[in-house]
């Protein structure tokens, strides 16, 4: 799977995964449907006790195949005669129609992995778990693998391209790899209504860490002013940014707490705005995140 030149695709408005239809309706919702996708029928009625029971398990597991497949529901109490027509004897029953046609069915409540089975061999396997794709997308970008990052979150969001955790993984992974035009393009294309997703401020925050990086000088050249005059809190500042730039978070943390014990008010609180802007880039559930947050509380609350 690829990710298209925009970054994310716009969601399609396409007709609902699950929806009831009525006789009149039946050759459009599936017949003409069926022409692009299979389409599921489920035949059921309000006093079938077993229609219950497969409900949510079969809407479940045709979400699960992000559109590949089409489930269309039917009251035969209200809406009796295609069922008739297909010789429906029990309920539920199930028909799959592709090209105008049903070529498959199954009667009864069967458990998941059996209709899996069934919508399997219809459209093939569902697709990767992609929960799992973007853990391990996440392990990829700590671990420094800015290209492998890349690949994972990319193939996420072409399965679901306003998945903003992957949007923002992806941002993070091109400003990683140094790509920082193009992770700034792609934060100019999100929609103002996703523009404050954790994930996206993370990355957004992140790139003007690293655009503030850019002009820094040598991290050993930065050591030396410190330690030459303590007092130097520019020096420390640019130190700060300079070790996380580096993935030093702890050591960045302490460079800046450090400003903040001399002199609170420097630089109009710049050292704290600094620090607040860390544990966004960072992100909240960091683990230095949560201890640099607390250090700065007991600093200012000393």
């Amino acid at each position: 799977m690829r990710l298209d030149e925009t970054g994310f695709r716009a969601m399609t408005d396409a007709t609902a995964l699950v929806k009831d239809t009525t006789t009149k309706d039946f050759r459009q919702d599936v017949l003409m449907e069926s022409m692009s996708q299979p389409v599921l029928v489920d035949f059921w009625a309000p006093w079938c006790g077993p229609c219950k029971q497969l409900t949510p398990v079969i809407e479940k597991v045709v979400a699960s195949y992000k559109g590949k497949v089409k489930l269309v529901k039917m009251n035969i109490d209200e809406h009796p005669q295609i069922a008739g027509q297909l010789g429906v004897q029990s309920i539920p029953a199930v028909f799959a129609f592709q090209r105008g046609q049903p070529i498959d069915g199954f009667m009864g409540a069967l458990p998941e992995s059996q209709i899996k089975g069934f919508i399997e061999r219809l459209v093939g396997p569902a697709g990767p778990d992609l929960a799992a794709v973007l853990a391990e997308a996440q392990a990829l970008l700590e671990s420094g693998d800015a290209a492998g990052a890349m690949e994972f979150f990319a193939a996420i969001l072409a399965e679901e391209p306003e998945n903003m955790d992957a949007l923002g993984g992806l941002i993070r992974a091109q400003i990683l790899g140094g790509a920082l035009m193009q992770a700034e393009q792609m934060l100019a294309r999100v929609p103002a209504e996703k523009a404050e997703h954790p994930a996206v401020a993370g990355a957004r925050a992140a790139l003007d860490l690293a655009r503030q990086v850019e002009a820094l000088g040598d991290l050993n050249t930065l050591q030396r002013q410190v330690e030459a005059n303590p007092l130097d809190h520019q020096a420390r500042f640019d130190l700060a940014l300079a070790l996380n730039a580096r993935g030093c978070k702890e050591e960045a943390v302490e460079a800046l707490i450090a400003i903040i014990r001399k002199d609170r008010a420097w630089n109009e609180d710049g050292a704290r705005k600094q620090l607040l802007q860390f544990f966004e880039a960072w992100g909240n559930q960091d683990d230095a995140t949560v201890a640099g947050r607390r250090r700065l509380s007991a600093t200012l609350f000393a």
